[in-house]
């Protein structure tokens, strides 16, 4: 973790987004690659075999972070990269990229904090359970050992896992996100198998040296859109399944009641490895979720279809909403950023670690005028939330970084190319990248609040 008193200021990006793959850098397949391949599965019809083809354009993004002036650069190892079957053989090749990537980001000044598991499970092990199988679990933490003692002597600081609730929920329960699978409540025991993971990852990373691990965890709190109490009993069910279900083993070492029952065992010698002491609690914001009681008619929010049946109706905005929204069609709403760290604060007291926000950002597609794209909503976007991000450490919350996403445009997961989250445009067609004013906006602040603390 950072010093006491210090503060990371980061971008962040993952593997699959933007690295693309080529004969000279190949990687194996991965679930988001089988999942591109059924029809209409991708909202553009596309995929990220080529992505931004950072592979080949390393250099050229390692100045656009050093140009930054940020102090660390989050992005993920991808698994299929360095181990295209899961298990077994090893990709040199794979291997080198990531030591010429950490050694680019040392030479610039740049710390390294890399992410083994964001998303992209390699097929191979799919075709075996993927994270429905406890042998995933024990599979991740493998690769964990064997990247952390390739890099080890490099990287200090490390994140296990991205998002295990989008894993879970998006992936396995409703099939909106790769690998599509659709088993709604029986998807459990992929939550379970991911904290696992982590929990074997974390002490793998600890026994080759790592001086502090983390996780990055989606969070947003939880808004009923009505005042009845069938509204209030359904947001509170869906914070439990999409907040505590995941944070609950993590920092207090015991699923919300009732859960325990339905995981797969051994589940108290398991959460005493999901419970390993963290350094550092992950974040990542976009909205709040307003929730109310099921009408009983599916709905499309934000582009994932939801299921008639389900026990709550999740709302794009709530009723009346009149204030300004992302491309994605999220509310923005930069108060919920403090709200949030009010939440963790209070719902976990001294069991909550010092939080370092993974992810914050949006998605915003403005033109370019003259060469120049002045993207002054997320500008506005970024103000706000560090705005309410000071206003919450001035109140006592303990938050020691903080990460935009993204630094480019990207391979957006189902969306694929439609939404733009980058400092950075890239065009689709040339690959070529322009810095928005964003992106000069946001060195600036780096700067000036640096400056000011010093």
């Amino acid at each position: 973790m950072t010093r006491a008193g210090s503060f990371w200021w980061g971008v962040s990006t993952s593997a699959h987004q933007i690295e693309g793959t080529a004969p000279d850098a190949p990687r194996g397949d991965s679930v988001w690659d089988d999942f591109a391949r059924r029809h209409g599965a991708i909202a553009d019809g596309s995929d990220a075999q080529v992505a931004t083809d950072h592979v080949h354009r390393l250099a050229e993004d390692l100045d656009l972070i050093a140009g930054l002036g940020v102090d660390a650069y989050r992005f993920s190892v991808a698994w299929p990269r360095v181990l295209p079957g899961g298990t077994g053989s090893v990709s040199t090749a794979g291997l080198d990229f990531y030591d010429r990537l950490v050694d680019g980001l040392l030479q610039r000044g740049v710390t390294p904090l890399p992410t083994l598991f964001h998303w992209d499970t390699p097929s191979t092990l799919e075709a075996d359970g993927g994270w429905l199988s406890r042998d995933t679990a024990r599979h991740f933490a493998d690769y964990a050992a064997l990247v952390a003692q390739r890099l080890g002597d490099r990287v200090a600081h490390w994140i296990t896992i991205n998002e295990p609730r989008e894993v879970t929920l998006l992936g396995y329960a409703l099939g909106t996100h790769a690998p599509g699978r659709g088993l709604m409540f029986d998807a459990l025991p992929v939550a379970h198998h991911l904290l696992l993971g982590h929990g074997w990852a974390l002490q793998a990373l600890r026994a080759a040296g790592a001086e502090s691990v983390g996780i990055a965890m989606s969070h947003e709190p939880v808004r009923a859109v009505g005042e009845r109490e069938e509204d209030r009993s359904a947001a509170e069910l869906y914070d439990l399944l999409n907040n505590r279900l995941f944070a609950d083993p993590l920092l207090t070492g015991a699923y919300p009641d009732g859960f325990a029952d339905l995981m797969p065992g051994p589940v108290d010698d398991d959460l005493r490895a999901i419970a390993s002491p963290l350094d550092w609690y992950g974040v990542n914001y976009y909205s709040p979720a307003y929730v109310g009681a099921p009408t009983g008619r599916e709905r499309d929010v934000n582009g994932i279809d939801m299921p008639a049946g389900l026990p709550f109706e999740v709302h794009d905005v709530p009723p009346g909403y009149a204030g300004e929204r992302t491309d994605f069609g999220w509310a923005v709403e930069a108060d919920g950023l403090g709200e949030l760290l009010d939440l963790l604060r209070e719902r976990y007291g001294a069991a909550l670690p010092p939080v370092v926000i993974t992810e914050n950002g949006c998605s915003y597609d403005d033109p370019a005028v003259d060469g120049r794209i002045d993207d002054q909503r997320r500008i506005a976007f970024l103000h706000a939330h560090l705005e309410e991000l000071d206003a919450a450490r001035r109140s006592g919350a303990d938050v020691r970084g903080y990460f935009v996403w993204s630094l480019l445009d990207n391979f957006e997961w189902a969306e694929g190319y439609r939404q733009r989250f980058g400092l950075v445009h890239v065009d689709t067609a040339t690959l070529e990248r322009t810095p928005r004013a964003s992106y000069d906006w946001f060195a600036d602040h780096v700067r000036r609040t640096r400056a000011s603390r010093t």
